[in-house]
């Protein structure tokens, strides 16, 4: 059985790191994407919870970083570099980005959870940090946690129980 007292949670449009053995959390993912970056030498993980694909849509007087794509990832690398991380070790898993409704003749503004998936993957990319594993689309909510001690990314949803990436 898993600790509560060791689990850093991370909610809608935020992120948060972790070090020396934690769980890092986020729950609700549907067309949000729940991102990990993780060193495996210091065994330090940080976690973004990604609600849309680019800041270039915001409309909210102080920008909250955590909500976006291109925000978010760039701010949970430099957080995890400030703990000691480094970007040459740093690996990325993912989970999340389902397209949760259908909407006929809706376009692409409706492919909320596709749209995250590519907006986390190109910032990556950019980055210069590898994807080592994803359980992304689909159109089903999930949970995911991260054993910081181990980097093994759990992905729990009602209908597919759990994987380990």
């Amino acid at each position: 059985m898993i600790d509560e007292h060791n689990i850093v949670k991370v909610g809608m449009a935020d992120l948060n790191v972790v070090q020396n053995s934690g769980i890092i959390r986020t729950t609700g993912l549907g067309s949000c994407v729940g991102v990990t970056l993780y060193d495996p030498a210091l065994k330090i993980g940080g976690m973004a919870h990604v609600m849309l694909p680019s800041s270039d849509i915001a409309r909210e007087g102080t920008l909250n970083i955590a909500k976006y794509a291109d925000t978010a990832i760039p701010a949970l690398l430099e957080q995890l570099q400030k703990l000691g991380a480094n970007k040459e070790r740093i690996v990325a898993k993912m989970a999340g980005g389902s397209q949760m409704f259908t909407f006929a003749g809706s376009g692409d503004s409706m492919r909320i959870g596709p749209r995250n998936v590519e907006s986390c993957k190109q910032k990556l990319e950019q980055l210069g940090i590898p994807v080592l594993a994803e359980d992304t689309g689909g159109n089903y909510g999930r949970t995911i946690e991260m054993d910081c001690n181990t980097g093994i990314l759990f992905v729990r949803s009602v209908q597919m129980g759990v994987k380990e990436l």
